[in-house]
């Protein structure tokens, strides 16, 4: 008996697998994508796909889906999701722009959060009090948000003609502070003009980074920080992720769960509201009908890319707002370039699924690598509408390719009702 005891002592547990990536993977991973792009850049001539103004471009293009991501973030670790963001963030364009050339911009500011927030609650009280659908009712908030905006832009913009508005345009809102930070952006910039492999492409990616910055860019870098922070390192992060885990549960140990689904989903409203005053007040200094251009549901992208964790939205956002600069600032030329990059990854990934033998997989990621070559020797450039859709079509191949284990919250869109738990 005794050795029996000691035999089943000795027997150690199973080892279970993390589902994070660890910092050296990621570093890793990140170092080969710089190489792969200082690769490309030497081999193609593509200088800009590393310039400062690219990255530049690329950051203030990913803030907006960042925003929209972190939103979804809030709302979805709660259990509700949120289809609507893309209805709150043309709330926040709209109001913050109404409000910033009134009012001063910080005040577009304030009012484009709050309008966002306001979104955010209607989403809750049709979601979590009256338990409709989250998809029906995210839906719903889209098109009552474009709706009611385009009304109201009729009706508030075209008396102020002689400001520059008209019913689709609101007139121009005064410009939110930005930083530079002096010296080093001056001598990055000088690195950066020797085209230097390595040196010059990290001193351009740098210089972006730290060249004319917005306020706003930078509150969003701590909005991220500050979420890990609040949700996972904080009691009322833990209830509310318990939330969007087993409510059930955290009712019984005394969580008023429908509180906590609403202070995360009028967040998650506040957060894609912030993401259309950026596209509005930084971005073009104006309101545009239409200028969200699917943002929140690209940013939506962006979160499932990450994993529900904002470190890995903040790189899903990153991608998408690098891809949708290259189609605004260099057109075909650069976007050809990247598709030997694509390529290239296409061909690893095929390597690793033959490896882990996943074989139909691997000879498919084989096939589109030949493709994509072929492409890319016969031609010269892409064309103007294949360039346009490129973030959408960045936004396709991540999500169909990303090799990670995703998992939702477990409670995600299922109908909760106080007193369930007995």
């Amino acid at each position: 008996m005794s050795a029996t005891v000691t035999a089943e002592k000795a027997t150690p547990p199973a080892p279970t697998r993390s589902r994070r990536m660890s910092l050296p993977r990621v570093l890793l991973l990140l170092s080969g994508a710089l190489l792969a792009l200082c690769a490309v850049r030497v081999i193609t001539g593509a200088d800009n796909i590393t310039g400062s103004s690219q990255i530049a471009a690329a950051l203030s293009l990913a803030v907006p889906i960042g925003l929209a991501g972190l939103g979804g973030l809030w709302a979805e670790r709660a259990g509700v999701v949120n289809i609507g963001l893309e209805g709150m963030m043309i709330l926040g364009t709209f109001f913050g722009a109404w409000a910033g050339y009134q009012w001063g911009p910080w005040t577009g500011v304030l009012v484009g959060v709050l309008a966002g927030a306001l979104g955010g609650l209607v989403h809750a009280v049709a979601t979590v009090s009256f338990g409709v659908d989250h998809i029906i009712s995210g839906v719903a908030i889209n098109i009552l948000a474009l709706g009611a905006t385009s009304y109201l832009a009729k009706r508030w913009f075209e008396p102020l003609a002689h400001l520059g508005a008209s019913p689709k345009q609101s007139p121009a809102v005064d410009d939110l502070p930005s930083f530079t930070v002096p010296g080093l952006s001056d001598g990055l910039k000088s690195l950066e003009s020797h085209h230097w492999f390595l040196v010059s492409d990290i001193a351009g990616i740098l210089g972006g980074l730290v060249t004319n910055v917005s306020a706003l860019t930078a509150l969003t870098v701590l909005l991220v920080v500050g979420s890990y922070f609040v949700l996972w390192r904080t009691p009322f992060g833990l209830r509310l992720r318990s939330c969007g885990e087993n409510p059930l549960a955290a009712e019984s140990l005394g969580v008023n769960v429908y509180l906590y689904k609403y202070a995360a989903v009028a967040t998650s409203g506040a957060l894609a509201g912030l993401g259309g005053v950026f596209l509005a007040m930084v971005r073009s200094h104006i309101y545009n009908e239409g200028q969200t251009g699917g943002r929140g549901y690209i940013g939506l992208a962006a979160m499932i890319f990450g994993n529900w964790r904002p470190g890995g939205l903040a790189a899903g956002a990153g991608l998408f707002g690098y891809s949708d600069a290259l189609q605004l600032r260099n057109g075909g030329t650069t976007v050809h370039a990247l598709l030997l990059l694509i390529a290239v990854v296409l061909v690893l990934l095929a390597v690793w699924k033959i490896y882990r033998k996943s074989y139909l997989t691997g000879a498919v990621s084989a096939g589109f690598a030949v493709l994509v070559l072929v492409w890319y020797f016969m031609t010269d450039t892409v064309p103007n509408e294949m360039v346009g859709a490129t973030p959408y079509v960045v936004t396709l191949l991540v999500m169909a390719l990303a090799a990670q284990k995703l998992r939702m919250p477990k409670y995600n869109n299922k109908p909760y009702r106080k007193g369930q738990a007995g």
